[in-house]
């Protein structure tokens, strides 16, 4: 039947192209309909023949190079360093053999397009490949070069696994009934393990699938319940950001007999694998149960579908999927889903921050058509005020300087992806601006190679950043004062060094990670100062310290001991990648069109029920916060 399809599709295209291009052939590759042709050039030059068939198939089309027209991706890249002069500073090349392009990372990336991109077109000439030109990330990102040649390595059974997903995408919808369901799986009237699914009559889809770090009993998400049993038929898997409260289970699923495609932004998928890879091998050295192996997190990174922002893609025979900047983290994202012929939207947030920060711009709330909205409520109840960033920025440098001054050094514990970045920006513009003295900024666990990978992904940041990165030549992350620690030796060095300084330490919630060493050596120096600037789950260590506790227990080779928290603890709000109250009143209350329902989650019990009274007092929407294993009929 898909191959009748594929059939009568190549038809239709050779009716529409002009008769001197050739088509090889097409190939369904997940949600792409893939045209094969020994000149792309003649697609290329004429970007109105894709627009027609766009229009005409109702399918998002790519147009690749016949496999048979590509060189050896070795002699390939002989060939470009033939070319290019070799002051273009050319770095890698990565080919891909899903899209018949290679990337080429160059220092200095007009020369490597030459005059009238005329450069780039003699590359193509040579290799077949179709080029692609970005400038080298300042900053080597190991995750991002052992993404790359994974799936390179893998690219035959990729290929087929993409053939079949795209064929069971565009299938004939076989159901007759018309229903939407939403079922919380996690995350509902709490913060971790945030997981749903959307169900049809025809699909199902899982939004989300994340680990609650700070509980010992509620770890994962209801993936048990009938609903979602078995796991294979589940159709798609969708991820808002890489947190490992959204996405730390996923390679569970896999696990499990999940098979089918992954979809969410390049830098969430490169994110992601840092994330898990760093998540196993903390429960590994505590001794904790490990959910799952590197392996099984190469097999879902095997089945990751990257999408850029505003892409609507097919995902199911009656769902098409956007996906829109959150301002979380990089490349954290809404879901917006249109579901069937018109017949009805929904959103799911994920995290979100509307508010340009110093890394994102605000979270996107406009779209062609919405009705119900499934949103965050972290910090919704009826205090949650957060400070200005300007007042956050001004309390952390006056905290600092404090602390310098009775000698002392500043211990932050923050998540490597988001905070540190905002934190660390912080710090270099008041070093640079003569605001804060000349101190050592150690940064210990995984926020360098977080860094590097917001460094690969500069479309992804605000156009202020972009521009003091690229136009100014001012990369805040390339700062002296940022020292890696990449030894326990050196760790320890800073422990027992007199200097001030500031320590900037995963993991954020105090539940494991290098944040803890120093938490032992020095949390009873009175001179020394812990920084909260970010969200301390129930049940987690962050949290008892930020509720007073003075001695908390930890177990260490065996036994157990006792911090005595003698230094000072400070909670610095206004850095968070979260919205406040009033910010997620006002992304609700500006949203065009407006919902008509919206459904709470990702906040504790008291702060989804008094967001819910407040969007059904000041906006009369219908609201509600579900329980997690509640089911929400929306059709």
């Amino acid at each position: 039947m898909a191959g009748d399809l594929l059939k009568d599709l190549k038809r239709r295209v050779e009716a529409i192209i002009p008769q001197e291009v050739n088509v090889s052939f097409v190939e369904f590759e997940g949600p792409e309909l893939v045209i094969y042709t020994e000149d792309p050039k003649k697609f290329a030059d004429n970007g109105d023949i894709i627009r027609s068939l766009a229009k005409d198939l109702r399918k998002r089309i790519v147009v690749r190079p016949d496999p048979k027209v590509l060189i050896d991706p070795e002699k390939a890249l002989e060939a470009i360093n033939e070319i290019v002069p070799e002051e273009g500073g050319i770095n890698d090349a990565y080919f891909d053999p899903d899209t018949g392009e290679v990337l080429i990372e160059a220092d200095k990336p007009g020369l490597v397009i030459g005059k009238y991109g005329e450069t780039l077109r003699e590359i193509s000439r040579n290799i077949g490949w179709t080029p692609k030109v970005v400038r080298a990330p300042p900053l080597h990102s190991a995750t991002i070069k052992n993404i790359r040649d994974y799936l390179r390595s893998e690219k035959d059974s990729r290929k087929e696994f993409l053939r079949r997903i795209g064929q069971k995408i565009h299938r004939e919808p076989s159901a007759k009934d018309n229903w939407i369901r939403i079922t919380a799986l996690g995350g509902c009237r709490e913060v971790g393990r945030s997981s749903f699914l959307l169900s049809t009559a025809e699909t199902k889809i899982l939004i989300d699938c994340g680990v609650n770090i700070g509980s010992d009993n509620n770890i994962s998400p209801y993936l048990y319940i009938p609903e979602v049993s078995p796991i294979d038929s589940i159709d798609a898997v969708v991820l808002t950001h890489a947190h490992l409260d959204h996405a730390g289970l996923v390679p569970l699923l896999f696990k499990y007999g999940y098979d089918g495609p992954i979809y969410t932004t390049a830098p969430t998928r490169d994110l992601m694998v840092l994330l898990q890879l760093d998540y196993i091998d903390i429960a590994s050295k505590e001794g904790s149960k490990i959910p799952y192996s590197s392996a099984i997190i190469r097999e879902a990174l095997k089945h990751t579908i990257i999408l850029n922002y505003g892409e609507v893609t097919d995902i199911a025979p009656d769902v098409k999927l956007t996906l829109h900047n959150a301002g979380h983290i990089l490349g954290s994202a809404v879901a917006h889903f249109h579901i069937g012929q018109g017949m009805y939207n929904v959103a799911f947030t994920g995290d979100i921050k509307y508010e340009r920060t110093l890394l994102f711009d605000p979270t996107v709330n406009n779209f062609p058509r919405i009705e119900t909205l499934v949103m965050e409520a972290t910090y919704g109840g009826r205090h949650d005020f957060q400070p200005s960033r300007n007042e956050a920025e001004s309390k952390l440098q006056s905290t600092i300087k404090r602390t310098i001054e009775r000698g002392g050094k500043v211990i932050i514990p923050a998540f490597a992806v988001g905070r540190s970045q905002e934190v660390m920006i912080v710090l270099e513009d008041t070093v640079r601006k003569g605001m804060l003295e000349k101190i050592p900024v150690y940064l210990d666990g995984m926020i360098l190679e977080a860094t590097a990978i917001h460094t690969a992904y500069p479309e992804y940041l605000n156009q202020s950043l972009r521009n003091l990165i690229f136009h100014k030549g001012m990369n805040p992350f390339l700062s002296d004062i940022f020292v890696q620690v990449d030894s326990s030796s050196k760790r320890q060095e800073i422990i027992e060094s007199d200097e001030s300084c500031v320590i900037l330490a995963t993991s954020g919630m105090l539940n494991g990670g290098p944040v803890m060493e120093y938490l032992k050596n020095l949390a009873d120096d009175p001179r020394n100062t812990l920084i909260f600037v970010g969200y301390q789950a129930e049940g987690t260590l962050g949290r008892r310290i930020q509720k007073g506790w003075k001695e908390i227990p930890f177990s260490s080779g065996g036994r157990t001991a006792t911090i005595k928290i003698n230094l000072e603890v400070i909670t610095i709000d206004g850095f968070s990648g979260h919205s406040d109250r009033n910010q997620l009143l006002n992304y609700v209350r500006r949203m065009r069109p407006q919902p008509s329902k919206v459904i709470l989650n990702h906040g504790e019990e008291r702060k989804c029920l008094e967001l819910a009274n407040a969007l059904r007092k000041k906006l009369k929407l219908e609201a509600i916060a579900p329980q997690n294993l509640e089911t929400v009929r929306l059709v």
